[in-house]
């Protein structure tokens, strides 16, 4: 016996205005991350005035990233024969690759403004994304989109809005990935020097984020029908560079650490 999904995806109509459900999720994980990202200021220092002009960088950033990443990666043949569909966003299509490319462009933009190191910023922000990434992925469960490969395993979903196969529900894994991720992130956060090592929260998000998205892209369906004629599908090809940038900037992080510490030490046997 499989669950059976055939819920709509908008949540009220109000005349030719439709509230969806993948909105409202989008719009409350990043209020939910943006709560996080405040305590995590905090934590570090900073200030809740400081994280409210961050959240305007990091949402438009977010927004424009993600579409941007969909048009030219997934769909760039129509998208550059159509290129004022690019900015109707309200009829989906965000790739979160393009996402985290568009949060880093805003917070080093938002660095360059304020002064701040933009890898402190990004490590600040590091803490919650994950969070707003689950509520998304519910969101895509709630659209029917993101589906998984045929299944027969007992949590198998019949998503009935695309077909009626049972399949694995490949959204809610990414998501179930997301959060535990969160509560290690917050760990990292509270219980370890991490928070004092510029770009290692940022380092392990990557990691972790992007290698739980690599693991998970084996049971999606593929997106696009050219991904059939990759060794690995999009998602997987995009994320190899990512876990490749965390770890470089994890060993950046110990690096720095290991210098001062030396420096230190030697500064102390001169005096």
């Amino acid at each position: 016996m499989h669950v059976l999904w055939n819920v709509d995806p908008v949540m009220v109509h109000l005349g030719p205005i439709e509230l969806r459900w993948y909105g409202l999720l989008f719009a409350g994980g990043i209020l939910a991350a943006y709560l996080v990202g405040v305590w995590s200021f905090e934590q570090a220092g900073g200030s809740r005035e400081e994280t409210n002009r961050l959240l305007g960088y990091v949402v438009i950033g977010t927004i424009v990233g993600a579409r941007l990443g969909h048009c030219l990666l997934y769909e760039p043949g129509y998208y550059l024969r159509h290129p004022l569909e690019i900015v109707a966003v309200w009829r989906g299509g965000l790739a979160s690759h393009g996402g985290v490319a568009g949060i880093v462009v805003a917070v080093w933009l938002f660095g360059r403004r304020t002064g701040r190191s933009a890898l402190w910023l990004l490590d600040r922000v590091a803490v919650g994304a994950p969070l707003a990434a689950a509520c998304i992925r519910v969101g895509n469960f709630f659209n029917s989109e993101i589906i998984g490969r045929p299944s027969n395993v007992p949590w198998a979903v019949v998503f009935a809005r695309v077909d009626m196969r049972p399949r694995h529900p490949a959204m809610l894994y990414e998501a179930a990935a997301y959060l535990v991720i969160f509560a290690a992130m917050v760990l990292l956060e509270r219980r370890t020097t991490l928070r004092e090592r510029q770009g290692a929260l940022t380092g392990v998000l990557l990691v972790l984020v992007f290698g739980a998205r690599f693991v998970i892209e084996f049971l999606k369906e593929p997106q696009e029908a050219f991904e059939a004629a990759l060794p690995l599908d999009m998602g997987q090809l995009l994320s190899l560079p990512v876990v490749l940038i965390g770890v470089l900037l994890l060993s950046a992080a110990y690096f720095r650490s290991g210098a001062s510490t030396a420096a230190s030490k030697t500064a102390e046997r001169s005096g």
